[in-house]
């Protein structure tokens, strides 16, 4: 069997990423009526494009100019009929002009063509949280359960004031009123074409919430019920990514911002049922002044009562969203996204009747002056599931105390800035905790036996128990190497399920 080292560019190739599909004929100009120019324009990165021409020409000296729309310009010349390519990296993600000039200096003659290119990248614009889909209530959907198997399109691009040229959005997904266990998956696009990942897992009765980062196409995204009975769904929008400059990500190894049990960040003790604190986040944590916003992940954990807690900018009304949502006793966490206050605060409140503690954990943040842009996959895929066998490993759960060691882009040269997943722990026995850090090895130090083990992660991405299966969104860097550790924190065997969503770059 050859090699089959995962290789991410590759995958995101079959997922339908990468390529800016335009093309542009030059007619021809008089005197040399071969003269003309074909343009075709490809991503490469984020921030990059590779342009290739085409000049079809009699045989002449020729000059070619190429400007590419940001007052930069690159020069070649070729004797008469030529091809050749370019690459180029942008300041900044956007929409760009392409200019194309040939002039023959053997007749005096010159041939100009242009062609409109966008960046792959995307940058992050804050949205305070607001519901775009209940459909217990028909807001955004029709007002009933989406049936088993069944799936339900949103539109995004246009509602609650966000642009049409919207490229990916950040949703706090939420099911509730279930009768059976299932899961929901979240799709780009108006019309269903099937899932093979997931965003959330739920059972009987359970009311659960996830963050998602899903692409838009044709202005939609498309939830799909994967159970076998109805379910309402709810959808609460805390961001958007357009090709355009706002904020660009920076990823941090994660760091623990709020534990109520301790007094670290709050006041110590259970928060109480309907009542708020305030969270700095600006200067503190490693995230400067000035951030737009900022990535979290939120734990609640002893409970009194089921309820949810909202995490929203400071100096603003409590908004009808949830965060997470949490049962009696249950400790359960939630990824989230949330605008930052002029003073660099936010603030949580418990929605519950009941008083529970409170985990924040900083993973990441936006900001005009970070760099790294989003590039959403296409569909999302799955990178592995431990009850199949992968190419670098054999079907099985991850012990107890132990990590799987997840390679992303093989012997690539230089790594992205951070990942966008969604992990899920399945076959539980006992409670635990997962933990997701960046590996500090390369995957060459691994298959040369001379990798050293990865210090133990004191955050968590998600936390489950006996027989549950949970999932979460995890923001990540894949440090030196793109090799990302899911540490199972628990003492029993778990099978973990990761999906790729997408990944920030800086070039």
């Amino acid at each position: 069997m050859r090699n089959r080292r995962l290789v991410i560019s590759a995958a995101l190739v079959a997922a339908g990423l990468g390529l800016v599909p335009a093309t542009a004929q030059a007619a021809p100009a008089a005197g040399n009526p071969d003269l003309g120019i074909t343009l075709d324009t490809y991503a490469t990165t984020a921030h990059g494009i590779v342009l290739s021409y085409g000049i079809s020409s009699a045989a002449a000296a020729l000059d070619v100019t190429i400007a590419w729309g940001d007052g930069s310009t690159d020069k070649a010349t070729a004797a008469g009929a030529d091809h050749g390519s370019s690459a180029h990296t942008y300041a900044e993600v956007g929409s760009y002009t392409v200019t194309v000039t040939v002039k023959d200096t053997t007749h005096d003659l010159t041939a100009v063509k242009e062609l409109k290119t966008v960046t792959a990248g995307a940058e992050f614009t804050p949205h305070a949280p607001t519901r775009l889909l209940d459909t217990r209530s028909g807001l955004g959907a029709a007002k009933a359960k989406v049936g088993g198997r069944g799936s339900v399109a949103l539109k995004v691009a246009g509602a609650a004031q966000i642009p049409a040229d919207v490229v990916a959005v950040a949703l706090n997904v939420t099911v509730t009123n279930a009768t059976e266990a299932g899961h929901v998956a979240v799709q780009p696009g108006r019309k269903f074409v099937g899932a093979v990942t997931s965003n959330l897992n739920y059972t009987a009765g359970q009311t659960v919430p996830n963050l998602v980062i899903v692409p838009v196409r044709d202005g939609h995204v498309q939830m799909f019920n994967g159970g076998w009975a109805p379910v309402d769904l709810i959808a609460d929008v805390t961001g958007y990514f357009t090709a355009s400059a706002a904020g660009g990500y920076t990823t941090l190894n994660p760091v623990r911002a709020v534990d109520t049990r301790e007094g670290l960040g709050a006041a110590k003790g259970q928060v109480p049922g309907y009542g708020t604190f305030g969270v700095d986040i600006a200067e503190r944590h490693g995230v400067p002044k000035g951030v737009t916003a900022v990535a979290l992940n939120m734990t609640v954990t002893n409970p009194q009562e089921a309820g949810h807690l909202t995490a929203y900018p400071s100096g603003q009304a409590a908004p009808s969203t949830s965060s997470v949502n949490f049962a009696a006793g249950q400790t359960v966490a939630n990824a989230v996204i949330v605008p930052v206050g002029p003073d660099g605060k936010i603030t949580v409140r418990n929605g519950g009747w009941k008083p529970a503690d409170v985990v924040i954990d900083v993973v990441g943040y936006y900001s005009r002056d970070s760099r790294a842009a989003l590039r959403p996959v296409d569909e999302p895929f799955r990178l592995i599931d431990t009850r199949e066998e992968a190419w670098f490993r054999k079907a099985g759960q991850v012990p107890a105390r132990d990590f799987l060691a997840l390679p992303l882009m093989g012997d690539s040269p230089k790594p992205v800035d951070g990942w966008v997943l969604n992990a899920t722990v399945t076959n539980t026995k006992g409670a635990g905790f997962l933990s997701v850090a960046a590996d500090p090895n390369t995957w060459p130090d691994y298959q040369k036996g001379i990798a050293v083990k990865p210090p133990r992660p004191v955050s968590s991405a998600l936390n489950w128990t006996a027989g549950a299966t949970a999932a979460n969104l995890v923001q990540t860097s894949g440090g030196k190497g793109d090799v990302i550790d899911f540490w199972n924190q628990g003492w029993e065997g778990v099978d973990v399920v990761v999906d790729c969503l997408g990944f920030y770059e800086s070039d």
